[in-house]
């Protein structure tokens, strides 16, 4: 009976948690129909007492949404994709191979997860200007190849894999490439699940470093662009959010998708290793 109550009283404590947490995304969809006067108004409701679609229409007069769109999709998959392939690759080496100084190596990974991202962004602005690759997309992509926490995660992961399945595909003549093509990476879906949502939402969120290294407007991610809304005199909410509701939709596709294989690739990784 105790149990049954405690169990009880932990789902509505759960179940209000992720109320407050889903309520302000709620607010911002029906505000994106409301008009800045109802807004900006003291009194407040949820549901907009006039429903318009203007905000929608009118977001592209502050900048190319399906642009600055379209530039962020392609730049997320493109670095999701190579993340997920290197962390892949990486962590199959570092779990299956045993050579010198291989901990070393995977220390030095780990190492790269403890320092803050702001101590190393002046440098790697410095590198980048060095290397004539400001206002490209190779400053965003290049640098994020690869990933300390995906080639922890799949480290973790991949030495769960049976050692058996590897070596009779050796016998059979296999070499290692196809081995890690054919029989790693198919085996791995799990985790490469988990990393590819979590590269893909940091990615996509991104705002400081593009802001940084990316000059031409055209050229702009969206999550920079949701700025330009912001006016030196007044801001336009109805269209900001009506964009920023339309850009969390990838991010939601791609946890609605793959959530079963996140949900087991964390788990395989929290307790293999």
């Amino acid at each position: 009976m105790r149990r049954k109550i405690s169990s009880i009283a932990l789902n509505i404590l759960l179940l209000m948690l992720g109320v407050i947490t889903v309520y302000p995304f709620v607010w911002m969809l029906c505000s994106s129909f409301k008009k800045n006067s109802e807004i900006m108004a003291l009194e407040q409701h949820l549901l907009p007492q006039e429903f318009i679609l203007d905000n929608y229409v009118n977001m592209n007069a502050h900048f190319n949404f399906l642009r600055f769109f379209i530039n962020s999709l392609v730049v997320t998959l493109v670095v999701t994709v190579l993340v997920v392939y290197t962390s892949t690759l990486c962590g199959f080496v570092l779990s299956k191979y045993k050579f010198k100084g291989r901990n070393l190596i995977f220390g030095f990974v780990l190492s790269t997860m403890m320092v803050p991202w702001c101590v190393t962004i002046i440098p790697k602005y410095s590198m980048i200007q060095s290397f004539g690759w400001m206002d490209s997309y190779k400053a965003l992509i290049i640098p994020a190849m690869f990933s300390g926490f995906g080639i922890f995660m799949m480290k973790q992961h991949i030495s769960s894999l049976p050692d058996e399945i590897l070596e009779a595909a050796r016998i059979d003549g296999a070499n290692e490439f196809y081995i890690f093509q054919r029989i790693v990476f198919p085996m791995s879906k799990n985790g490469i699940s988990s990393i590819a949502i979590f590269q893909f939402l940091w990615t996509w969120e991104d705002f400081l470093w593009p802001y940084l290294v990316i000059n031409t407007q055209e050229k702009q991610l969206l999550a920079v662009g949701l700025k330009m809304f912001n006016g030196q005199y007044s801001t336009d909410y109805g269209a900001l959010f009506a964009a920023t509701a339309i850009s969390i939709i990838p991010v939601l596709l791609i946890y609605l998708f793959f959530q079963k294989q996140f949900i087991a690739g964390i788990a395989a990784s929290a307790v293999k290793g």
